[in-house]
């Protein structure tokens, strides 16, 4: 009996994200089980949705849009009126209906927020070049070394060592990573450009999560005041790509651009673009840091087969291999970074009662 209690909790535990006693006494162990799946199903679903979507305006055969960096751009125009019409909407609706903290434009907090905001740029502009030149089944293997950089850079910048664990996971990823090369090669659907992209955004993605811990203070510790003034930066910076790159000029001459149907799927896509921060963070508060990335793996995976389905795809037993290879390592390296996070609060809690009891 004792051993089937401790199971139960362990799960409501695992569910719960924290474990918190006061929340299992005020709502009941289904309801919330029922919350976290939903929470998770709407991850999936925005996450998809948002990189099907994306690809239709980079690189659709009906759509013809040659303007990456405009499509960014604009996504990034679209958070930022959104991020304003929440902060305003929320003076108006009680908090206990929607909490968003206000932002206003701040010129010192803007600079302050500069050098994240240009790893930023370059994070999603590459992200978006990567999808358009690899496609959807091939891009979770195409920008799969964040994973690694964040390795690297932690030891370079940060000076921190990682286990021979999570070393070995790093290279499984890079195994999956080359293995994929080689049968995309194979299968002469490989484009070096979209790689070179995915090198670089994976690259911006692990400098993006190391600048915004120092960022942070400058916007009292909100994500939501970071996304505003990160995507202001943003839009301003645009502006002059736009013009040296020549999309104005390509964007003039585009026959759907005063198609409302055009503008429609722009605006969703940025729409989708701001949702996926949000749903992002529900799922992590819901659950945890650690269930968040597994879920993560889990919707790159439905991602694949769903990519390869839709566009009517084949491919080959090592292609296949390559990609478990990826989400297997990165896993793995999810799963051994969470055990070592836990072991470490574990020996700091046993130190401060430690503490405790040698100074009573």
């Amino acid at each position: 009996m004792h051993r089937t209690l401790k199971r139960s909790s362990i799960l409501r535990m695992a569910l719960s994200g924290d474990g918190g006693l006061e929340k299992e006494a005020r709502e009941p162990f289904m309801v919330r089980a029922l919350k976290i799946a939903l929470v998770v199903l709407l991850y999936w679903f925005i996450s998809i949705t948002m990189v099907f979507l994306n690809k239709y305006l980079l690189d659709s055969p009906s759509l013809k849009l040659e303007t990456p960096l405009f499509v960014t751009f604009y996504q990034c125009l679209v958070t930022v009126v959104l991020c304003k019409l929440l902060s305003l909407l929320s003076l108006l609706v009680p908090g206990d209906f929607m909490e968003f903290p206000s932002v206003r434009f701040d010129l010192k907090v803007l600079r302050s927020v500069l050098p994240l905001s240009l790893v930023f740029i370059g994070m999603i502009t590459f992200n978006n070049l990567c999808l358009k030149y690899l496609g959807v089944a091939f891009y979770t293997v195409g920008r799969c070394l964040s994973t690694v950089f964040n390795v690297l850079l932690s030891y370079v910048l940060l000076k921190q060592t990682t286990s021979m664990y999570a070393l070995m996971s790093c290279g499984v990823i890079l195994g999956g990573f080359w293995l994929g090369i080689d049968q995309e090669g194979a299968q002469g659907t490989l484009s070096w450009a979209g790689i070179f992209f995915g090198v670089l955004a994976s690259l911006c993605v692990s400098l993006n999560a190391i600048y915004t811990k120092k960022v942070l203070p400058a916007v009292d510790g909100s994500i939501w005041r970071l996304t505003f003034y990160n995507n202001v930066n943003a839009c301003f910076l645009f502006l002059p790509l736009l013009l040296v790159f020549g999309e104005l000029r390509t964007l003039s001459a585009f026959d759907q651009l005063y198609s409302s149907y055009f503008w429609g799927m722009m605006t969703l896509g940025g729409v989708f673009g701001f949702a996926i921060g949000y749903v992002t963070g529900m799922q992590i508060k819901f659950t945890s840091p650690l269930t968040h990335n597994i879920s993560g793996t889990a919707k790159a995976c439905a991602q694949t087969v769903l990519a390869v389905s839709y566009y009517q795809q084949s491919k080959s037993f090592l292609w296949w291999t390559s990609n478990v290879m990826v989400l297997g390592g990165s896993f793995c390296y999810t799963w051994v970074k969470g055990l070592e996070m836990k072991k470490t609060q574990e020996q700091n809690v046993q130190t401060n009662e430690e503490k405790s009891v040698s100074g009573v």
